[in-house]
């Protein structure tokens, strides 16, 4: 018998593996900008995170980010390793179970100084059931996902 935790994980990695087969993913998961345009040092701040500006930009691996002001966007350019969201912002849980998937930028959660983002907020309330344990197997998946 499946333990109501366990059945609400299968649900969950069910609707996010549905999501990616058909590929219906939301308008925000198909973004061109990291985080959806969301400015990642503004995670950090113990604030709601605030979308960014198209005058303030930055790159990295790839990505384009974009930020509130000039300042926050040099304090990226300082250290991005240090504001970048984990798995070059795709969904944490996804990882954890495999695959690539785009998030929700309101549905995330700094964790040991680090972000991580999540596809939903029902996604991340079951990531959040075992945050270490999804992070390890992430950290794990992540090398042959890229």
């Amino acid at each position: 018998m499946i333990n109501r935790r366990g059945l609400l994980g299968l649900v969950a990695a069910a609707a996010v593996s549905a999501i990616v087969a058909t590929s219906a993913l939301p308008a925000y998961a198909k973004s061109p900008l990291a985080l959806t345009g969301y400015d990642p040092v503004t995670y950090f701040s113990g604030k709601t995170p605030k979308r960014g500006r198209a005058e303030f930009t930055a790159q990295y691996r790839g990505l384009t980010y974009q930020f509130t002001s000039a300042r926050n966007r040099d304090t990226f350019s300082a250290n991005p390793a240090s504001y970048a969201p984990q798995f070059d912002g795709y969904c944490a849980y996804g990882v954890s179970r495999g695959y690539k998937v785009g998030v929700d930028p309101l549905a995330y959660k700094v964790v040991a100084g680090k972000l991580y983002v999540n596809y939903s907020k029902p996604v991340q309330r079951t990531w959040s059931r075992d945050i270490p344990g999804y992070i390890a197997k992430a950290n794990r998946n992540w090398p042959g996902l890229n």
